[in-house]
């Protein structure tokens, strides 16, 4: 027998208030056609609700309300002959429902039914709260890190997907989200130097080792930078990745490769290196050594996974990354970073406060772009220092 629960809905809105007792009456004789025990609550001026339970564990609720809303909930057992009763069993009550008050008749909703307890999760919620089920066919990877839960889920439309602590990071179909965090394809990254916070999913690396720099500066995790004077070429190229869960890239190195292609296989590579550290403190001593970055590519999750004493609240560990990150900013970089869904302005409008409170004053610009996976706009900054001189 299946572990999963099938949960089915009939939704039914009249044009006009419900004679309670007569809807009841009507649809009482289709229930008990399935020999379920009854229990019913009549609330008078509230409405009805029966209860309905079958030996074989599945169990139907009937809830009329009076100003015309009459809901049918099944729940059973998540197998294909169930199911099939079950629709059929709808089937029954929605003809009922029609046959006596089809001129009352507003609306008829059947949703798709909801199969909780399965092997495979299919349900997540958008940033906004908003319920979406996924094509999930297989779960390709999940473990458990010291940090966070780390899943990998297959999804017809969108291929592998990236998911940490019940949170959609990325699916193989988002290089739209990709691009937008590097600017859009607006930017020339050829000789600068960027720098790239959390992205151990490995898309952002994977991209901009395309651009085929021709001159190499390699960085070692505590070590000075050693420049290749061999080359003569002009193009110089930098680029660090910096994410505290190495389970993240281990996972998205086997499981994501569309997304992020090699690179992960080595953590250096010709014009690259992955450093698997804390990104607090290696920025502290970046500004400590002024070191300066052409471009900072901030893609760390949405949840702080490093939490430290002096932050205060997730607005102050924030904006504690933006000073940093600002501090390692050449004047004329740009800093790049994710905002959230285009819906939770409030969220969008504390971030952009967060921008004015920064050590140094700063100008900023932002993008919305549809992310497949996510099923939702999302919002991106672009971040710069702004001119005093002029």
């Amino acid at each position: 027998m299946a572990a999963a629960a099938r949960h089915s809905t009939l939704d039914i809105m009249l044009s006009a208030t419900a004679d309670c007792n007569a809807i009841f009456k009507g649809l009482q004789s289709i229930f008990q056609e399935q020999e379920m025990t009854e229990t019913i609550h009549n609330w008078g001026d509230l409405g009805y609700l029966a209860t309905y339970v079958n030996k074989n564990g599945s169990f139907a609720n009937l809830r009329i309300y009076p100003h015309g809303l009459v809901l049918v909930d099944v729940q059973s057992y998540n197998d294909m002959k169930r199911g099939e009763e079950t629709q059929q069993f709808l089937n029954k009550v929605e003809e009922r429902m029609k046959e006596l008050f089809n001129k009352d008749i507003k609306r008829v909703k059947r949703l798709p039914a909801i199969v909780r307890g399965d092997a495979i999760d299919r349900y997540w919620p958008t940033a906004d709260g908003r319920l979406v089920e996924y094509d999930i066919d297989e779960v390709v990877y999940d473990e458990d890190s010291a940090y966070q839960n780390i899943k990998i889920l297959h999804s017809k439309q969108f291929g592998n997907i990236l998911i940490l602590s019940g949170d959609v990071n990325l699916a193989e179909s988002d290089l739209a989200y990709t691009q937008a965090i590097m600017g859009s394809g607006k930017e020339d990254y050829t000789d600068k130097e960027v720098l790239i916070l959390g992205g151990g999913d490995g898309g952002i690396l994977y991209e901009i080792v395309k651009l085929k720099p021709k001159m190499v500066t390699m960085k070692e995790c505590y070590n000075t930078i050693e420049h290749n004077k061999h080359n003569k070429m002009i193009a110089r190229f930098l680029t660090v990745i910096k994410n505290i869960d190495q389970m993240v890239i281990d996972g998205c190195r086997k499981y994501m490769r569309k997304t992020c292609g090699d690179v992960l296989d080595n953590l250096n590579g010709d014009c690259y290196q992955v450093l698997i550290e804390d990104c607090i403190p290696v920025l502290k001593r970046y500004a400590k050594e002024e070191r300066m970055f052409d471009y900072v590519i901030n893609d760390l999750t949405a949840v702080p996974i490093s939490t430290s004493p002096e932050e205060d609240s997730t607005w102050e560990f924030l904006r504690m990354i933006l000073d940093l990150s600002m501090k390692v900013l050449k004047p004329d970089g740009k800093y790049f970073t994710q905002g959230n869904c285009v819906n939770l302005t409030e969220a969008l409008n504390l971030y952009e406060e967060q921008l004015g409170r920064l050590y140094c004053p700063v100008e900023f610009t932002k993008e919305v772009v549809c992310v497949p996976s996510y099923m939702e706009l999302w919002v991106f900054y672009t971040v710069w220092k702004k001119r005093t001189d002029v």
